[in-house]
């Protein structure tokens, strides 16, 4: 932030220095000088992640809003809804895609949006192949087939469409979706709450959690084995690969990475405190409620404040702290317990 701020006071001073030394001269320097402050200010709210939603109470709200009833599958699917609203209607709107200020000179919150949005995209995708399908030769919902490609839509396209556009109309789609599902006289809307169906979305979410820790750990560059083919004798690959090599994360993505694996840890708390409500059965008679709960624990601690100014890059035992290897601690711990996880589903 502290850059931004000597970049906005250069394009001040360079702009006063070309305007006359007059009267317009200098009041057009005071409103640009005002401008910049108040954009600065803007960045500044705008930078602050929103706070958690009750997931239960979204799901009564939305069923209410209709004369709909809480069903099996309401409460994931409102915590989807629910979250895909924050991302568009939070302080500055979604500014992944922003081309003015103050949303084109964010860093932070773009990479937090895309996290989240990677999230929605995986349970979209769940809620359409299978969590509303009972077998694989069953159809597709029809509305689930609209909203899954939209909230795929290219993340960062400013108009013709823009991305908020089709997110919305995605919105639209799931909203459908959620009221034909509260609606006991539509039985063509279900949702399935199966332990294989929780284990394949656990499956992406695992995927993800393993691809973040790893990309937080770089920070600090590291020699490492090429495992790629570890475990089986016959597999082969394209090319050939070497077998070490450095492993890095550019010192300008640090942040970035950061703050993408944040925005992935807040949506997640929210999905998994849904299916803790819709799967509570499953999860009951596996005896794995509390495995559960304590994979939102060690996901809720990636939301504790950031006191440093910036994302700091220390080396593992250093002086300075490296923010970065703490968010990699706690997403390989939830990711660790999302093994165990669906292990205990895989049980009969």
């Amino acid at each position: 932030m502290n850059t931004a701020t000597d970049t906005l006071a250069r394009w001040r001073d360079t702009v006063a220095d070309v305007l006359p030394r007059n009267g317009l001269g200098k009041l057009l320097a005071f409103v640009l000088g005002l401008y910049l402050i108040v954009v600065l200010i803007l960045g500044m709210y705008w930078s602050i992640a929103p706070a958690p939603f009750n997931v239960k109470e979204k799901a009564q709200a939305l069923a209410a809003a209709e004369g709909g009833t809480v069903v099996r599958g309401s409460v994931t699917m409102g915590a989807l809804i629910g979250v895909m609203e924050t991302l568009l209607d939070k302080p500055g709107g979604y500014t992944h895609n922003d081309r003015f200020p103050p949303g084109v000179w964010l860093d932070n919150m773009p990479n937090w949006e895309y996290g989240v949005l990677i999230q929605v995209r995986d349970l979209s995708r769940a809620m359409r192949e299978v969590l509303s399908r009972s077998q694989s030769q069953s159809t597709e919902d029809v509305d689930l087939v609209e909203m899954e490609p939209r909230f795929n839509f290219n993340s960062d396209s400013w108009i013709l469409p823009s991305s908020e556009s089709e997110y919305r109309d995605g919105l639209k789609y799931a909203r459908a979706y959620f009221n034909r599902l509260s609606d006991t006289q539509a039985p063509d809307a279900q949702f399935y709450a199966r332990a294989d169906n929780l284990r394949y979305w656990l499956s992406t979410v695992d995927s993800r959690l393993g691809s973040l820790s790893q990309r937080l750990s770089a920070s600090v560059g590291k020699v490492r084995f090429n495992t790629d083919l570890a475990g089986d004798a016959s597999a082969t690959q394209s090319t050939d690969a070497p077998l070490e090599r450095v492993v890095r994360t550019e010192w300008m993505e640090i942040d970035d990475v950061f703050y993408e694996a944040r925005g992935t840890a807040w949506a997640l708390i929210q999905f998994l405190k849904a299916a803790e409500v819709d799967f509570a059965d499953v999860l009951e008679k596996k005896n794995a409620t509390v495995s559960l709960q304590q994979i939102i624990r060690e996901l809720e601690g990636t939301q504790e404040a950031v006191w440093s100014p910036m994302i700091l890059n220390g080396s593992g035992f250093g002086v300075l702290a490296n923010h970065s290897l703490v968010m990699a601690s706690y997403l390989s711990r939830a990711n660790a317990a999302i093994i165990d996880l669906r292990d205990l589903l895989s049980q009969g």
